[in-house]
């Protein structure tokens, strides 16, 4: 599983994370040719050219602009360009029109990077405060996050072209763990501490440890594979409403959904779109890119559950994981004692709380050192671009 973030202790240490997580961005966009930066062929979907330029006016707007002297914006058009959902901060780009942006080109968004690497590393190599050295994890730990939006982005959009175009034809990152067992591990109920402990990083939404009572309960160690998901197609799954929530049901009916994204059917055998390209389909691969609705009514026909956020957690040590974000029966929702910072920080987890539903674990294209047990990842049940996957219960 996944090493888990560690904050760092020093001056140096600071600078040299902060070049590193930038430099890892800048190696995800390095199999890409300019052309590949423009396209947004979803409302989900930000181009390469906003997630690089986003994550660097995050440093210019929350930092710098706070911290260092006399410190002049590279171009004051950008903090409408490149803002996200940050209300308190002003109005920005229309989410779905992120891609009609021709200007500033590609060149001038390196630029921009490049300007606001040299001046946070000038302000890195001064004194640092507790509280800059906070907004600067805080910094890297938000361009992580983009660092895995970034290639699941750069998938989605390599996808919609007929021709299923290579990203890096190196490592096959969805062929990663070839799953040979359905094991499954008994837990015994009882009363378990949920959320973050400790002096690293962690997102707001994982703090507020607190206890919870569990039942007995009983988890899959291993994810769910392509091949056991196809013998749901086969008998018919996503034909069959006893298995969907009438939610889920209307959304399998009015998209015509009939297999995981990325999946097609060749003359009657089954292939995935992968960053690699178009892929033979690997049976005892972890299924992949699959909606919450597909995953619980996998686990449905299973006659099985998806576990709680709770359960996961408690029994994570004891788990494979790393490989999928994995789906969970739990509301995103507060934990007990949850403060939003104020400004434009609150706005960061907590206005999220509604209509969602928590992931756990981590993906194969996760950045290294950016997960643990208690990391809360969520999203709408209907989507499934994200590199998701499924465990069961009972």
């Amino acid at each position: 599983m996944p090493a888990t973030h560690q904050q760092t202790s020093t001056p140096a240490d600071l600078a040299n994370s902060y070049a590193a997580v930038r430099q890892y961005t800048e190696n995800i966009c390095a199999p890409l040719e300019t052309e590949d930066y423009i396209p947004q062929p979803s409302v989900d979907v930000s181009p390469p050219k906003w997630n690089i330029a986003h994550t660097t006016w995050f440093f210019e707007e929350m930092i710098l602009k706070a911290f260092s002297e006399n410190y002049q914006e590279f171009n004051p058009n950008f903090g409408f360009l490149f803002n996200s959902y940050y209300n308190s901060i002003g109005t920005r780009t229309v989410r779905d029109h992120r891609g009609d942006l021709s200007r500033p080109t590609v060149k001038e968004v390196f630029q921009y990077r490049k300007f606001v690497d040299g001046k946070m590393l000038e302000l890195l190599n001064g004194e640092v405060s507790k509280e800059l050295r906070k907004l600067v994890v805080l910094g890297l730990n938000h361009e992580q996050q983009h660092q895995e939006l970034l290639l699941t982005d750069i998938k989605y959009t390599f996808s919609c072209n007929p021709t299923f175009p290579v990203y890096d034809d190196g490592e096959i990152l969805e062929e990663k763990g070839a799953i040979e067992s359905d094991e499954s591990l008994e837990v015994t109920g009882g009363i378990y501490k949920i959320g973050y402990e400790g002096d690293g990083f962690c997102f707001d939404n994982e703090l507020g440890r607190h206890r919870v009572y569990l039942q007995d309960f009983t988890i899959r160690k291993n994810l769910v594979t392509n091949g056991e998901f196809l013998e749901f197609i086969e008998d018919g799954g996503y034909q069959d409403f006893r298995f969907w929530h009438a939610e889920g049901w209307d959304w399998v009916n009015q998209n015509e959904i009939k297999s995981p994204l990325y999946w097609h059917n060749i003359d009657g055998e089954w292939f995935q779109f992968t960053l690699g390209g178009l892929r033979k389909l690997n049976l005892k691969n972890p299924v992949c890119h699959v909606s919450f609705y597909e995953a619980a009514a996998f686990a449905d026909w299973k006659r099985m559950r998806l576990p709680t956020e709770f359960e996961w957690e408690a029994a994570s040590e004891q788990l494979d994981w790393g490989l999928r974000w994995e789906w969970t029966n739990s509301a995103y929702l507060p934990y007990p004692h949850f403060k939003k910072a104020k400004g434009a920080l609150g706005e960061y987890n907590g206005k999220f709380m509604i209509n969602q539903t928590v992931l756990r674990g981590a993906s194969v294209v996760t950045p290294p050192n950016h997960s643990r047990r208690t990391y809360r990842n969520f999203f709408h049940p209907p989507l499934r671009w994200q590199f998701t996957g499924i465990r069961l219960a009972k």
